[in-house]
């Protein structure tokens, strides 16, 4: 038989029509790829678990979070299952993602850098170790308090990659190469006083005449008697926006003062062992009265001694990888004596804007470049007690 003939008759014929089936695998899978770059080079939705950033955003916010605002993260462990993040859904320790391939830090190019302020998403920096079946987020705290044996027997202690560590939401208060410091809860940068987002919350204390304060009133403002408690001698904490605590000083004459709660009006709050950088010795630092501290960036060189060494222990062992040692009273960096150390990458200083109710960088330190994920966008659902908060569906997040 001609070959040419053959060929043509063969393309004449119909082609086998897909089985129901089929079509649906084949749309399944197209939306599962489409679906998964999307997620990992655009945007990704997320929720909001916790008060930490009250009330900028409140808990079960819905949010849009863009990737290509400071480019997307190339992912460190490509093999994992499309839409879970670390563990198998219903499973408490089975891990939804594959180390055999591992790939280093890369991103695309983006929109902007990470900039003093900006809403960020990021993996947990002290994640890397987890402490399963406990409520504490953070491994390190738990061996601060228990110690290691203590911890290592009680608990299964796991590792995970930088892009597998739970994903947290903060305000950038500081950059790479700012100076921050923090005097009676006032957030200084170079110097100069910070911003105070709008939505932020601290605790105040009301001063009163030991009359009661309008119920109804509290309640316009946003505030309930049930996140406050007595301080005696008709004084009450409150955890308030800077709004509401300007309109509640106007209540007189059942208001006589309202000032913010520092830390130093109860020495109960002091407590350097959980503050970073960990080291009583030399640092007596507290939630409220913190630093100076320099944000360490790219290309920025520090000397290195004992009175310092506690803030950049972990940067340069755990978040670039080298080894340190201390030896004859020096340090050996990758077995070279030395009493400075360069920077690979920059950090970032990351708070909660609800400022008394936050796990944030003044209890684990610095934010690598490499664990941004990306900018909080946009709220696009919101739900509380009375259901659908409908003022905050599509509002942008500031």
């Amino acid at each position: 038989m001609n070959l040419a003939f053959w060929k043509k008759n063969k393309d004449n014929q119909p082609k086998k029509k897909k089985s129901v089936a089929r079509e649906w695998l084949d749309a399944g899978i197209f939306a599962i790829i489409a679906a998964t770059l999307i997620r990992t080079f655009i945007f990704e939705a997320y929720t909001i678990p916790t008060p930490s950033m009250e009330k900028t955003l409140l808990v079960n916010d819905f949010l849009f979070v863009s990737k290509i605002s400071y480019g997307p993260r190339i992912p460190m462990t490509p093999l994992a299952v499309p839409f879970v993040h670390h563990t198998m859904p219903f499973t408490k320790s089975t891990k939804a993602y594959s180390e055999a391939i591992k790939w280093k830090y890369r991103r695309l190019p983006g929109f902007s850098d990470i900039n003093r302020y900006d809403v960020v998403v990021f993996n947990f920096p002290e994640g890397d170790s987890v402490a399963l079946g406990t409520e504490e987020p953070s491994y390190y705290n738990l061996v601060r308090r228990e110690g290691w044996n203590a911890v290592h027997n009680s608990y299964k202690v796991i590792q995970r990659p930088v892009d597998k560590r739970e994903n947290y939401i903060k305000r950038c208060m500081a950059q790479a190469g700012d100076t921050l410091k923090i005097i009676n809860s006032v957030v200084y940068v170079n110097g100069q006083p910070a911003f105070v987002p709008p939505g932020s919350q601290h605790k105040y204390i009301i001063e009163t005449t030991g009359d009661i304060i309008n119920p109804s009133r509290l309640e316009e403002l946003g505030v309930t008697n049930s996140e406050a408690y007595v301080m005696g001698n008709n004084k009450f904490v409150y955890n308030l926006t800077p709004a509401a605590a300007a309109a509640i000083s106007e209540l007189k004459p059942v208001v006589k003062s309202v000032s913010v709660y520092i830390d130093s009006e109860n020495s109960m709050m002091f407590d350097s062992v959980g503050i970073f950088p960990h080291d009583t010795a030399h640092y007596h630092w507290t939630e409220e009265n913190f630093g100076p501290l320099y944000i360490p960036k790219k290309g920025a060189t520090v000397k290195l001694d004992e009175s310092n060494i506690a803030i950049y222990d972990r940067i340069i062992r755990v978040y670039e990888g080298n080894t340190l040692e201390r030896k004859d009273g020096q340090f050996i960096i990758n077995g070279q004596p030395t009493d400075s150390y360069t920077f690979k990458m920059n950090y970032y200083w990351m708070m909660g804007d609800n400022r008394n109710n936050s796990l944030d960088s003044r209890f684990w330190g610095f934010v690598p470049e490499d664990h941004v994920v990306g900018k909080a966008w946009l709220i696009w659902m919101s739900y509380g007690e009375n259901g659908i908060r409908w003022s905050r569906i599509f509002k942008t997040i500031k």
